[in-house]
């Protein structure tokens, strides 16, 4: 981890100096035609189809998408947050698509990520075009109820655009977030794992152990006319779960802390993303109890009010506002073979959830095999950065982006295309624990290699 976390000093001082800055409104006369539309659209799974884990029996609490359509800065761009785990391959080419057509942009202006609930769906049409032929067709998820889930996103995306208001300012702030995220990756003394601390822990031992490495900070982005609220978008990183596999359908605490904002705010949309939280979780802060949930919530919430209240407003001119799409290509795994991935999918004694994840393991590797590229993009506002990322990228990815460019507003969002699973920095590989095992990461350690470059020219000037 030697490598990242040599980008790492500053951040800190960086963090303290933007988190106590006062709401700030700039005069300025709007003339260039800058303008926001703000979607949503429900894309609850039917009863009875699959979740991640197991099988939809009810809908604890309906599972949205939603997102905005900034216009004016170019051709249209759309940024779309969806209350699923993971969506992937030609899943996520198929919204990105869609999304695109909707509002009339090009597939590169636009990103679509998950908030990697578990109590909720996937969506993969690569590996759904796999199972078919062994008759596991609709085993990992329902593909008829994805393409419908998709059409009404991208119906709503189109109204958005229809309906997009002006944007005088835009709004950047942070605040720290207390008692949600610590390191799922407890170090022994020999530099390895001995123990992982996971989103629901147990063992008051290991709630003990220090937070460790973390961003204890959620980004806020808004959206304004005049005084006048439009949107507001936050990021934080950590993994979204208080506790799962009960068969309700769910959007967990990051979804109760957006919905309990958007009662305080008078119903003004609140869009959330989760950033690079593949190692983070609130396993330190949470046994798994029920009531833990409305808990960490309200934590969640507060940050966000918090961040809001921090917020610097800037003048939202048209050369305010860019747009950068990178694709990139991923190194595989070395453990990802084809020939045995082959006789395993044809082996009719494997269980038949195993062969979905030997199916994305086979697709992963095919298109790594191909130089299939994978996009990376940034949003520019003013100074500030806003990356979109793919896959369950771990902190030091984004702590390293922030020490990039120490003296501006970097904000991340991860879990974008799904399909590289785990993406750990080039030190955790090999030390052991879930994140950088065979089942995990299709990745090899040289995909730092890969990303830091990539990351440093899409935040440069």
């Amino acid at each position: 981890m030697k490598r990242i976390s040599n980008f790492i000093d500053g951040i800190c001082r960086l963090n303290r100096a933007v988190s106590a800055a006062a709401l700030v409104c700039l005069s300025f006369t709007c003339v260039a035609d800058v303008r926001v539309g703000v979607f949503k659209a429900d894309v609850s799974p039917p009863i009875g189809s699959p979740l991640a884990y197991n099988r939809c029996q009810a809908i604890g609490m309906p599972l949205s998408a939603r997102g905005i359509v900034l216009t004016g800065a170019g051709d249209p761009i759309v940024l779309c947050a969806v209350d699923w785990i993971g969506i992937s391959n030609e899943g996520h080419d198929f919204w990105r698509q869609s999304l695109a057509d909707a509002a009339g942009t090009s597939k590169s202006r636009v990103t679509v990520h998950t908030l990697h609930q578990h109590d909720a769906p996937r969506c993969d049409f690569s590996v759904e075009r796999l199972m078919e032929p062994l008759g596991l067709d609709g085993l990992m998820f329902d593909p008829a109820f994805a393409r419908r889930a998709v059409a009404r996103v991208s119906q709503a995306a189109a109204q958005a655009k229809r309906d997009a208001m002006a944007v005088s300012h835009f709004g950047l702030g942070q605040a720290m977030v207390d008692r949600i995220a610590s390191n799922r990756r407890i170090l022994g003394p020999n530099g390895k794992v001995r123990a992982t601390r996971y989103t629901a822990c147990k063992d008051p031992a290991l709630r003990a152990e220090p937070e460790g490495q973390i961003d204890p900070f959620l980004k806020s982005i808004s959206f304004w006319n005049g005084d006048s609220l439009l949107a507001v978008l936050t990021y934080y990183a950590t993994h979204p779960q208080s506790y799962y596999l009960t068969g309700k359908a769910h959007p967990d605490f990051p979804g109760m802390a957006r919905q309990l904002r958007e009662a305080t705010l008078n119903g003004i949309p609140h869009i959330h993303f989760n950033g690079a939280g593949g190692d983070i979780g609130a396993g330190k802060y949470n046994d798994g109890a029920p009531e833990n949930r409305q808990t960490l919530a309200t934590r969640l919430a507060e940050a966000m009010a918090s961040a809001l209240k921090a917020t610097v407003k800037h003048p939202a001119s048209d050369d305010a506002f860019g747009w950068k799409t990178l694709p990139v290509v991923l190194p595989a795994a070395s453990h990802l073979d084809e020939t045995r991935l082959l006789a395993r999918l044809g082996d009719s004694a494997e269980d038949p959830i195993d062969l979905t994840y030997v199916a994305k393991d086979l697709t992963w590797l095919r298109r790594c095999q191909n130089g299939e590229a994978i996009d990376l993009h940034c949003l520019r506002l003013g100074e500030a950065r806003v990356l979109f990322m793919p896959g369950e990228l771990t902190i030091p990815y984004q702590l390293a982006a922030q020490s990039m460019r120490p003296e501006t507003f970097v904000a991340m969002a991860a879990y974008g295309d799904y399909s590289p699973g785990y993406i750990c920095a080039k030190s955790q590989y090999g030390q052991g624990g879930y994140e950088d095992s065979p089942r995990a990461s299709k990745v090899a350690p040289e995909v730092e290699d890969v990303l830091l470059p990539a990351m440093r020219e899409l935040l440069a000037r």
